[in-house]
């Protein structure tokens, strides 16, 4: 039987189970939410000075080019099968596309754009995943309502299930200050870790599991799901003996409200990856060629959001993988290290508002650089050759709130050295303007 109809069958019988077990207690949540609709606009448009550059590859940023423009729009949608059993469903729209075709930048700098090659605005279910909980202490708290997020009582311990299509964004590596392109920074780097290549197609979701246990101090998670058939792939590879990945987290909260937190996280990818060093025996060098099954990649992550008062707070990450197998979902940074500042309006009487600043410092393996000096390109960057340095961006934003959190706009600014791991080319300056609306 094909893995897909297993995971539709176990979501269908997991489905009955937990409506079987807990519909009795419907009617003790009469207050709380049945059904839940939200939706989101995002468009980004970017454009980036001249820059030094003696030479070009396959995936190098363009020296001159007009702006570019991403857009998507999601509609979120929810449903409470039961108290303690929910169904989302994310229909989304996504268009437009990243300077250079996001490729040349290993910290790319438009976290709302995908390396699709087409422009055209197509339609595609983001997201359609079933939750369930399992209380382990009676007392219980409002969760706030939220994109995927109905407004209900969850105990303050409790197991949580997530099972369908989804992001492992949505649920590793969060950080209140740096995380959500359509608010925080934009650039790829600051949305997660840089060298967590975490397992996605092309547009950011997969199929998988995720299994949590929470606490108001502690957090744990752990999950599974299904990798691209081929680097930055649109297809999944369902053949799960032979393409996986997995993820652990635990997180540890402190101060008032449990607002400062760090996050630890480890991965570990299997599949048919290409290998670096192999691929620099080819002529010219070619990771293609040396895809074979039995390929791994694996990393770990540190994480830390740390609030300085009401008004202001500092994080940072620091992650690393391997660099011996390819990229295969993600972006081509194998160390990574970023850190910054927010701060709201509140002093100049726009507390909904946001300035936030951040330097990040990306770099690769040894094997991942002599395979770029000697010409390789991944699905990210390629120059036709480097003189290595770390890739090292500056980014600040200023967050407008037109209308209580329903419509921002905000201008970025990005400073970019050394373009993917070059020190022959750049500087490159990105100015872009981010209007985000949502309800």
């Amino acid at each position: 039987m094909a893995l897909s109809k297993r995971i539709r069958i176990l979501g269908s019988v997991f489905l009955l189970i937990a409506f079987l077990t807990t519909a009795r207690d419907l009617e003790a949540q009469d207050s709380a939410q049945r059904f839940s609709l939200h939706f989101q606009l995002t468009t980004i448009t970017q454009q980036h000075t001249g820059f030094t550059a003696p030479y070009e590859g396959p995936k190098s940023l363009r020296q001159d080019e007009h702006a570019a423009t991403s857009m998507t729009a999601t509609l979120f949608a929810g449903l409470r099968i039961s108290k303690h059993t929910e169904l989302y469903l994310n229909s989304e729209m996504a268009g437009g596309t990243g300077l250079s075709g996001a490729t040349g930048v290993a910290g790319f700098t438009n976290g709302e754009t995908f390396r699709v090659g087409d422009p055209r605005p197509v339609i595609i279910m983001a997201r359609f995943f079933i939750r369930h909980i399992i209380p382990l202490s009676d007392r219980s708290e409002w969760r706030d309502e939220a994109a995927n997020n109905l407004r209900v009582r969850v105990p303050i311990r409790y197991l949580a299930f997530h099972l369908g299509k989804i992001s492992l964004a949505d649920y590793f590596d969060y950080n209140g200050y740096s995380h959500d392109p359509r608010e925080h920074f934009l650039n790829w780097a600051l949305m997660s870790a840089g060298a967590w290549d975490y397992a996605a197609d092309v547009r950011g979701y997969t199929w998988g599991a995720v299994g949590e246990w929470v606490t108001p101090k502690w957090e744990a998670r752990i999950a599974t799901a299904l990798l691209p058939k081929e680097a930055n792939g649109a297809k999944l590879n369902w053949n799960y003996g032979k393409s996986f990945s997995w993820q652990a987290e635990v997180v540890r909260h402190w101060g008032k409200d449990d607002h400062a937190a760090i996050r630890a996280l480890v991965f570990y990818n299997y599949g048919p990856m290409g290998s670096y060093q192999k691929a620099m025996l080819a002529s010219p060098p070619d990771l293609i060629v040396t895809r074979k099954n039995g390929r791994s990649n694996f990393g770990w992550g540190l994480n830390l959001e740390q609030p300085i008062n009401e008004n202001s707070g500092v994080f940072g990450r620091i992650s690393w993988n391997q660099g011996m197998t390819e990229t295969w979902c993600f972006t081509e940074i194998d160390r990574s290290l970023t850190y910054g500042y927010v701060l709201k309006g509140n002093k100049w009487r726009r507390s909904s508002d946001a300035l936030g600043i951040a330097m990040i410092h990306n770099g690769i393996s040894r094997d991942h650089q002599d395979f770029l000096a000697i010409g390789g390109a991944g699905f990210m960057v390629g120059d036709g050759k480097i003189r290595y340095g770390m890739e090292n961006i500056l980014e600040t934003y200023y967050k407008f709130d037109l209308l209580h959190g329903r419509i921002m706009i905000s201008p970025d600014y990005q400073l970019v050295l050394n373009p993917a791991y070059n020190k022959d080319r750049g500087p490159v300056h990105f100015f872009g303007i981010r209007f985000h609306t949502q309800w």
